[in-house]
């Protein structure tokens, strides 16, 4: 059972070259992206502010519509420095690269209910991405496709206190899908199965599981004095049960009673998170933004998957941390219709060394960011924003008789392209 063990604990494990830290995104707007998402729980420039800081929403007047598109390319190439072929294997390539093109959109709309008092609602996607290898990849018998996707639906309110103080609740409705595929060594489990050794005997083994969950977010939004904002948010853990099916293909008959397919389901909490950010506007044409944001990873301790009738099929242990994630930007208004926009940051990594795997050849990782934003009519604006993230180099060593052995070290980056068009009715 060891390599349908190896599909199943590898379910939500696919960060891969993940945008933020773990598989979480962070590309919510392109209105941000430019500043490197410094100082968004502050800023309540437009309605994405409900991702952010539901709070925010007391700073934007009347009806506001966003739509927005990020588009995400992660880069991960193997660099083979000693792996090994598994039992009863050939060996193989370095898998290509596993990056591909991925499409993040973002849709917000916020109004009034009363003077005081916001309605909005949003949907993004906080967490997922796309990761993909060669069949005949040396590392194949550990991964091959691994697709994660989310959709949240969050629909919120806003109340301004007074002058200086508003707040923020927002609900959460967020659907999972997942699908993970590997290649499973037929071979060695026929010679652990009968000792009679054929070689090369190998099959896809596919994992799908989705689930709709429950979270909340809340903020809230200080203005000690005039231009200066202070935002403190909120957004909790989601906990899923993944409902699902394993299934082999190519498999051997001898082997049906041991790696049957049927339905699996996989518990897992996805963080929380705290974000403290600040706006200042320095003069009338410099604005300078800055947000400190911390994830707690540390709760995915395990992966424990279990088949149908109850039964555990595996426990895997993950021992991720909590991380911080560091921001500045700069807003440049060179005029009334046209701004600039600058910002860095460094995003920690919850993957250790230890348990680094080509599902998650993660590592921190380094932003320069930039973007800008054109007032072409009073009641419409366009954003457009680009990143680079900078990735030190991951190694990687870890592997079974039966899966091979990994040896080497992954060549990591992160482009992103992202449009906004906002418009005040």
């Amino acid at each position: 059972m060891i390599h349908a063990r190896a599909v199943l604990a590898g379910l939500l494990l696919c960060s891969g070259g993940a945008q933020a830290a773990g598989f979480a995104l962070i590309e919510q707007n392109a209105s941000g992206l430019g500043n490197a998402y410094a100082g968004q729980g502050a800023v309540a420039e437009d309605a994405s502010t409900i991702f952010f800081n539901p709070a925010g929403l007391t700073k934007l007047p009347g009806r506001q519509l966003v739509l927005a598109g990020n588009f995400i390319r992660p880069s991960a190439k193997f660099d083979d420095q000693g792996s090994s072929a598994a039992l009863l294997q050939a060996g193989g390539g370095e898998g290509g690269d596993a990056g591909g093109l991925g499409f993040s959109p973002n849709f917000y709309y916020a109004m009034d209910i009363q003077p005081d008092l916001k309605f909005g609602l949003g949907v993004n996607a906080p967490f997922g991405l796309k990761t993909e290898y060669d069949r005949d990849w040396i590392g194949r018998f550990h991964a091959v496709t691994s697709d994660l996707m989310t959709v949240n639906v969050n629909p919120t309110l806003a109340w301004r206190v007074n002058d200086r103080w508003s707040a923020g609740i927002g609900l959460d409705a967020q659907y999972i899908h997942a699908k993970l595929t590997n290649m499973t060594n037929y071979s060695a489990l026929i010679y652990q199965a009968t000792g009679n050794p054929v070689a090369g005997v190998e099959g896809l083994a596919r994992v799908k599981g989705d689930d709709w969950s429950w979270g909340y977010n809340l903020g809230v939004l200080f203005e000690p004095v005039k231009d200066t904002r202070v935002g403190l948010s909120y957004r909790s853990r989601v906990k899923y049960t993944l409902d699902g099916t394993v299934a082999f293909s190519d498999r051997p008959a001898l082997l049906e009673p041991y790696l049957p397919d049927g339905d699996v389901t996989a518990k897992v909490t996805l963080p929380d998170s705290w974000s403290l950010s600040l706006f200042h506007k320095l003069s009338e044409r410099i604005d300078l933004l800055a947000d400190v944001t911390w994830t707690h990873w540390a709760l995915f301790k395990d992966l424990t998957v279990v088949r149908d009738g109850g039964t555990v099929l595996s426990t895997t242990p993950e021992h991720w941390d909590n991380v911080w994630r560091y921001s500045v930007g700069l807003n440049y208004h060179a005029s009334d219709a046209l701004t600039w926009r600058f910002g860095v940051a460094f995003d920690q990594s919850p993957v250790s060394e230890s348990y680094r795997t080509p599902r998650i050849p993660d590592e921190d990782r380094t932003w320069l960011a930039l973007g800008m934003q054109y007032r072409f009519a009073k009641y419409g604006r366009v954003d457009v924003g680009y990143a680079h993230l900078f990735v030190p180099d991951a190694p990687i060593n870890g592997g079974s008789l039966g899966t091979g052995y990994l040896v080497g070290e992954y060549d990591d980056a992160v482009d992103i392209f992202s449009l906004q068009y906002t418009h005040t009715f």
